[in-house]
């Protein structure tokens, strides 16, 4: 059966999204409603892995989920490399992406029924993906629910020290955006508390090509 798809979700399967996926460039922002912009590297999701994937690559052990996998750059390396992993993405043409590049990966929430829950040895949220659905706190308990006893948990944080949840839209800078959705932005400090409370520890912390990241684990 399908499974059915969140308003917020559905807010992803807007054209200036996707098409920038198909593209394959920008522009393409998330525009909070007083006009702020955070600007989305299309290009570099739809690109080869670069150094700070690589460190994320490398910190990936036993089977791997990547939650937002968009175009599916980590999963169809993983994949190349030998390693199992799925991605799972709300974006028909992200995952279209995904298996066209050798990955495998299922058009769905997060939050909706997933295979080998509770087995998952690395469990990534990469790119900003810790803000799907705008509360933190939900999606850090869900990917415990997802990952095996002892597994870990690969987040991509802020560089700034931020602690947001906010009503965007994606948008193209040409006029063309889709609906309303909640969001979050976090840097290190918050994402801890809000690990901590949902059961994860704290592993590492790491900084590559001006990106920053935390290793989390059961």
């Amino acid at each position: 059966m399908t499974a059915q798809l969140t308003e917020p979700a559905l807010a992803w399967r807007a054209d200036p999204y996707a098409d920038a996926l198909r593209a394959g460039q920008g522009p393409l922002y998330l525009r909070r409603s007083d006009g702020w912009l955070l600007p989305l590297d299309v290009e570099r999701w739809c690109a080869e892995p670069d150094e700070a994937d690589e460190g994320v690559l490398a910190r990936c052990a036993g089977s791997v989920l990547d939650i937002g996998c968009g175009p599916g750059r980590l999963v169809a390396t993983l994949a190349a490399r030998g390693q199992r992993a799925l991605g799972v993405d709300v974006t028909p043409e992200a995952v279209a992406r995904t298996t066209r590049a050798g990955g495998s990966a299922v058009c769905r929430s997060v939050f909706d029924p997933l295979p080998g829950e509770g087995r998952w040895g690395t469990v990534l949220l990469i790119d900003g993906n810790i803000g799907i659905g705008g509360d933190p706190a939900a999606l850090l308990r869900r990917a415990a629910g997802l990952a095996a006893p002892g597994g870990s948990l690969l987040v991509e944080v802020a560089a700034a020290d931020v602690d947001e949840r906010v009503e965007v839209h994606v948008d193209d800078g040409r006029g063309g955006h889709g609906a309303p959705f909640w969001w979050a932005r976090l840097g290190a400090r918050a994402l801890r508390g809000e690990a901590a409370d949902a059961g994860w520890t704290e592993a590492e912390t790491w900084h590559a090509a001006g990106r920053s990241f935390v290793g989390l684990r059961r």
